[in-house]
């Protein structure tokens, strides 16, 4: 391997290419909104309250991504489907540039069925009205729940 060649494994998502993921912000159809506070393993903003989200896969639509990622987070497989918008994330994270597609999805599951299905990634999992969602939130929560909450 000559030092021109790329080794794909030290190549990261969203830092040396634009990396494409699902933002879906689950709901009851009552009003009341599914969160997780992210864990000390995730990629960035540990202990944060968290809508869901994921990295597609080569091959995935995002309806497929959108199903795939809720049932491996919450367990459940999703009642309904809204595909909002596509926003463009460019952020400094620690000094590292990121870029991500944000393919955001408001979702509507069956509330009886959600569990946490990645307890590595998430320490809690919780329901909240809109008015009494936790202030410690993801950096992009806010921006992308304005997009999305007409859709709730």
């Amino acid at each position: 391997m000559t030092n021109e060649q790329i080794n794909l494994q030290d190549v990261k998502r969203g830092i040396d290419y634009i990396g494409v993921n699902v933002v879906f912000y689950c709901h009851d159809g009552k009003g009341n909104l599914l969160l997780h506070r992210r864990s000390a393993k995730c990629r960035d903003e540990q202990g944060c309250w968290d809508c869901g989200g994921g990295s597609m896969e080569f091959g995935e639509t995002f309806e497929e991504a959108v199903r795939r990622e809720i049932y491996e987070e919450y367990g459940v497989v999703p009642d309904e489907l809204v595909h909002v918008t596509t926003h463009n994330v460019i952020r400094d994270n620690h000094g590292i540039k990121t870029h991500w597609v944000a393919v955001l999805f408001a979702v509507k599951v069956n509330p009886l069925q959600v569990c946490i299905g990645e307890p590595e990634k998430m320490d809690e999992l919780a329901w909240f009205l809109p008015e009494n969602i936790p202030e410690d939130r993801h950096s992009m929560f806010d921006i992308h729940f304005d997009l999305v909450k007409p859709y709730l």
